[in-house]
């Protein structure tokens, strides 16, 4: 591995219930339109969460559970656990098997993450979303449609290119994972214009290879 070489997500498991049982639908709050749920679990959870939200733009799928596992992929539960589980409520099967496979594809083609050193043990995500859909603009308390910058690190990485991205283009923070998260990660989302939004993703990609390349040296 070198750096700046993409570290691809995958799914793990995914499975369809047609009916969901009325007890369990009860406790999920599904609507009396959502009969059908859809499971998926990865091995990454910022690019399922990102993945996720591009399945809503693409089918009739809301997102009515998503959360990551404690530790991360490599301490899961079981082998097909991951670091995050996903549920996707629609009106039938094949509306929530459409919302599945839109998931999947961004997950394995678009929700890349990139490693910041030669031997990959750094990775950082900076993901820009051109409209968000309903899931992270409903999180991010922002309108479907607004461009989004999705920005995850390591904890010290991530807060130096937090700052470095808010410095370097007019955008602003709509959802904050203070370190460490679940996965001992750090992260925010932000928003302003689409042209905003990639300079701060360029400017936060700067800054964690600096932190990278020279982990120790600082200045007063």
């Amino acid at each position: 591995m070198a750096i700046l070489d993409r570290i691809t997500a995958k799914a793990l498991a995914v499975r369809v219930i047609p009916n969901v049982a009325p007890d369990y639908s009860r406790l999920l709050g599904l609507s009396s339109t959502q009969h059908s749920l859809g499971l998926i679990t990865a091995d990454n959870d910022d690019a399922l969460y990102v993945a996720i939200d591009e399945a809503t733009k693409m089918a009739d799928v809301h997102v009515v559970y998503a959360h990551s596992f404690y530790a991360g992929a490599r301490h899961s539960s079981g082998l097909l656990s991951g670091e995050v589980i996903a549920l996707l409520a629609g009106p039938s099967p094949d509306e929530v098997s459409s919302g599945l496979r839109a998931a999947i594809r961004y997950l394995e083609e678009n929700a890349c993450w990139y490693s910041a050193n030669a031997d990959g043990s750094i990775a950082f995500f900076p993901h820009i979303i051109a409209r968000a859909g309903v899931y992270l603009a409903k999180l991010c308390d922002v309108p479907i449609g607004t461009p989004l910058a999705y920005l995850v690190a390591p904890p010290l990485e991530g807060s130096i290119g937090l700052d470095v991205a808010l410095k370097a283009a007019n955008v602003r923070i709509c959802s904050y994972t203070a370190p460490p998260s679940e996965t001992n990660f750090m992260g925010a989302i932000l928003t302003g214009s689409q042209p905003d939004c990639q300079a701060a993703a360029a400017a936060f990609q700067i800054a964690i290879l600096e932190v990278a390349a020279h982990p120790i040296e600082f200045s007063s």
